[in-house]
């Protein structure tokens, strides 16, 4: 009857090799997927950032569509835009001052609404922009990944919507 070969585990050269496997995997797993998998959470987070503030320029855009002075519809743009972006109010501690909106182009806010302009596709007509922006290098979503990303983003992320105003704005 022939035996079955084992393999011999009494010399010391195949004694130091055990578990050789487990530790080269645990090296390979935290120096090659756990930096992915950060790049790829980071980055899944940027695009929430990303979406939040489209939402928030849109329903801006939307709310200053209904009727009051073009200051009362800058109010309404503002809060309607800090509702929808409150998370990353929340995150990053800033305020959206809806009391006062700045105008966009002046300088980094969170929200910025313009005041009533000619619209450029329509002379005749009046437009208001909102502004919803986030600054990320400032307040990264993930600590350490603002210097990352920052040779990307190079300014705040931020979206903008334009709405045509009814020609009754008062």
């Amino acid at each position: 009857m022939r035996q079955a070969v084992r393999p011999c585990l009494a010399s010391p050269a195949m004694r130091r090799q055990r578990g050789v496997a487990a530790i080269e995997f645990a090296l390979v797993f935290l120096l090659g997927m756990l930096p992915l998998l950060l790049l790829t959470f980071s980055g899944v987070l940027i695009f929430a950032a990303k979406q939040s503030l489209t939402l928030a320029a849109a329903e801006g855009a939307r709310a200053a569509l209904r009727y009051g002075t073009a200051e009362q519809r800058r109010g309404y743009a503002c809060a309607a835009a800090q509702r929808s972006m409150q998370w990353l109010l929340d995150f990053s501690g800033e305020t959206a001052g809806c009391d006062a909106p700045a105008a966009p182009g002046a300088g980094y806010a969170p929200i910025a609404v313009s005041t009533a302009t000619p619209c450029p596709s329509a002379p005749g007509a009046q437009c208001l922009t909102v502004v919803a922006s986030y600054d990320y290098d400032a307040h990264p979503l993930l600590p350490g990944t603002g210097a990352a990303y920052g040779w990307l983003l190079r300014r705040a992320i931020a979206s903008s919507a334009t709405v045509q105003l009814d020609p009754q704005t008062d």
